[in-house]
């Protein structure tokens, strides 16, 4: 123990002496947490829209205030021909744009069909789909309204029979993004932060030759591993305990489970990313390899397949098989069930099975390289 408590000093020691590290293990996951709060963003507003306007009645007029005061749409654009909104969406200036023909109040005024010609960027998937809906809704919602002020003007005030969904929106109300990917950062924020500074740690101890000045000691391989890891795993805490705090104050993200099951879930996921690092670091002669070998074998594809941006419901079969060797896919579930849907150890014990699995397993395959390795 005593052995183990000099490593680990000296592995603080360097820490500290290494300016831009402290700032990566420390400043920087705030950091990346505050921008990828406020940028990682799916909700769509303001939708830049173009108009024209062949009916210049009342009625239309009211149609476009309907879709500028719903807080979806900015009208940048007012067209007085209907090719006029090619150039205005070829040029980016405008997403969605709306062509309401002529006859339009006339037609609503007799009960008939006043179809609306709607025009979208597809090169915004995001921004043109949904803005697409919002028109739709909004349009649907005027034409009940003029539907309702005919019939009331024939002394009838009520539509008839129709089929309504009332809607009730579970754990995030308001379906905010920033509540689905503010969890999701913590788990990506933890794993890029444990993973690449285990792995360029041990790597920078080759390049400088100090590596193997301590395998010549009298240090067992195991006491030089666990000293080389333990650093790293109370940096890990400390990040932990940094998200949650601006999770909760600045996003105002309500943790609704326990903390404490929360610190256990992220004490069991760091047996991966510190295995991963390890492993990493064995496989490396640099730092640019290990860095590169980091990013594009293991986060690239646990980020692309873990559900944090694309639904794995939506991947093709084989590769929603592949998922499930993420470790993060199972860690995403329990921040994102901690935080928003507030549940226990009795929904998320499969979750935790799967990282302590991964984690014994990729833990011990590192032990043994390195170990190897350094013999």
């Amino acid at each position: 123990m005593k052995t183990l408590l000099h490593l680990v000093r000296k592995e603080f020691i360097q820490f500290r002496g290494d300016k831009k590290m402290f700032g990566i293990s420390f400043v920087a996951p705030v950091f990346q947490l505050l921008v990828l709060g406020y940028a990682a963003n799916l909700d769509v507003a303001n939708v830049p829209l173009a108009v024209c306007d062949l009916d210049h009645t009342s009625e239309s007029r009211r149609l476009v205030d309907q879709f500028t005061s719903s807080g979806y749409f900015s009208l940048v654009a007012n067209a007085d021909r209907a090719d006029e909104l090619d150039h205005l969406i070829d040029d980016g200036h405008a997403s969605v744009a709306v062509v309401i023909p002529r006859d339009f109040a006339r037609k609503l005024g007799l009960g008939e069909p006043a179809p609306l010609q709607l025009l979208a960027d597809g090169s915004e998937t995001t921004t043109g789909g949904i803005g697409m809906s919002y028109v739709s809704l909004i349009a649907l919602r005027f034409s009940q309204n003029i539907l309702l002020q005919s019939l009331e003007r024939r002394g009838m005030h009520s539509l008839p029979a129709t089929v309504s969904a009332e809607i009730r929106v579970w754990y995030n109300p308001e379906l905010k993004s920033r509540n689905f990917m503010v969890p999701g950062v913590l788990g990506l924020l933890l794993m890029v932060m444990t993973l690449l500074l285990t792995s360029l740690a041990i790597v920078k101890e080759k390049e400088m030759g100090t590596l193997e000045q301590l395998v010549v000691t009298p240090i067992r391989p195991m006491q030089l591993m666990i000293g080389k890891l333990l650093p790293f795993f109370l940096i890990g805490i400390i990040d932990v305990l940094l998200v949650v705090l601006v999770a909760t104050v600045v996003f105002a993200l309500p943790l609704k489970g326990s903390f404490a099951l929360l610190l256990l879930f992220c004490l069991t996921f760091l047996l991966t990313t510190l295995g991963l690092g390890l492993f990493v670091s064995t496989i490396s002669q640099t730092q640019q390899q290990a860095m590169m070998t980091a990013i594009f074998f293991i986060m690239m594809p646990m980020i692309f397949f873990s559900g944090f941006v694309f639904p794995i419901e939506n991947m093709p079969l084989s590769l929603q098989w592949a998922s499930y060797l993420m470790p993060l896919r199972y860690f995403f579930v329990v921040v994102r069930g901690l935080f928003l849907r507030g549940v226990g150890f009795d929904i998320l014990w499969p979750q935790g099975l799967a990282l302590l699995v991964f984690g014994l397993a990729i833990m011990t395959m590192s032990v043994l390289r390195f170990r190897k390795r350094i013999s």
